[in-house]
């Protein structure tokens, strides 16, 4: 009997300290999961930025931007050359990247899915902010006896690879003078190939999507007299009015050896994040981005500010850039 209450007893207090692990554990879970959202225990090591090609102005930006970041955040950021906007979103979408550098209308278009996003709308990218403008340039030399959007028509034009953001604009430049890809004889090269191509007499001229000055560009009116195509006020006026991403544009006499001003139009660039990356992380990175700006070399850093990084925001911001941009007052436009 003895025996019996001995081994009675002892399956009693077995189930009683399994009963007491068990709530521990559950009180344990709890806190471990409060504490890594509170905490930022969840916060990445390491983050992948797409730029564009290493003679865009993407690139040599984002190298300095990615150095802010690991320097302020402790978060390992690395700059990556690539393909640029329409590429970039694609692999934020695939998860071959946290972060990239698209044009506002791109990423736009990738959210609704149209043009070279038509039927594959992508839900899992959201905005950091924007950065700086995108000019719209149609270089060409001087002596190429081009001096209108029309006249390209015959002529041997680079437009950027397929569903890029270049090759967008380049597509509904034309469109708003009643011209189309058919009209030119195009040609899918980078910024560098372009340049290139011109000096080389393989092409007569090439749309380009960048901040300005744009390196590629500087290097080409080095070797040959540059000339920009200008584009007339009613039909900057009809391209806004068509797509409201666009603003009218200025490039200065100077760049490139330029004699007088060359009125355009322009696009923002702007940081977009995979919505997998954590809100804390998000957070740090933006705060590291604006307000370590002014600290950056490259002339574009001085268009990188607080007061304009809801500009042209088409789709919807990280909670973590959000929280950023709540604690500093600012609200878009």
């Amino acid at each position: 009997m003895k025996k019996k209450n001995l081994f009675s007893t002892a399956a009693l207090l077995l189930a009683m300290i399994l009963f007491l692990a068990a709530c521990g554990g559950d009180d344990s879970d709890n806190n471990t999961d409060d504490g890594a959202s509170s905490d930022g225990e969840d916060k990445l090591e390491f983050l992948q930025m797409l730029t564009g090609g290493t003679s865009g102005t993407y690139y040599p930006l984002g190298g300095e931007m990615a150095t802010n970041i690991t320097e302020a955040t402790g978060i390992q950021t690395d700059a990556v050359s690539s393909n640029a906007s329409a590429d970039n979103v694609i692999a934020l979408q695939e998860g071959d990247a946290e972060l990239a550098f698209v044009q506002t209308d791109v990423v736009a278009n990738a959210v609704e899915g149209i043009n070279a996003f038509d039927g594959n709308p992508v839900d899992n990218v959201l905005a950091v902010g924007s950065l700086y403008p995108e000019t719209i340039q149609i270089v060409t030399s001087a002596d190429s006896g081009i001096a209108t959007v029309e006249d390209l028509a015959g002529k041997t034009v680079s437009v950027g690879a397929p569903g890029s953001g270049t090759y967008i604009n380049a597509e509904q430049i034309l469109e708003v003078h009643g011209m189309t890809m058919d009209d030119i004889d195009a040609q899918n090269l980078d910024f560098g190939e372009s340049t290139g191509g011109i000096q080389d007499g393989n092409i007569d001229a090439a749309f380009i999507t960048a901040g300005t000055p744009t390196g590629a560009v500087e290097g080409l009116s080095a070797t040959v007299d540059v000339s920009i195509v200008s584009i007339e006020q009613d039909k900057i006026d009809e391209m806004v009015e068509k797509y409201p991403y666009y603003a009218e544009d200025t490039i200065a006499a100077g760049t490139y050896g330029l004699e007088e001003d060359v009125t355009t139009v322009a696009v923002l660039a702007m940081l977009a994040v995979a919505d997998s990356v954590p809100e804390d992380t998000v957070y740090e990175l933006t705060k590291a981005i604006y307000e370590n700006a002014s600290s950056m070399a490259h002339a574009k850093a001085e268009f990188i500010t607080l007061d304009s990084a809801l500009d042209g925001i088409g789709i919807d911001v990280h909670p973590g850039a959000q929280k950023y941009f709540d604690e500093e007052g600012i609200t878009a436009e």
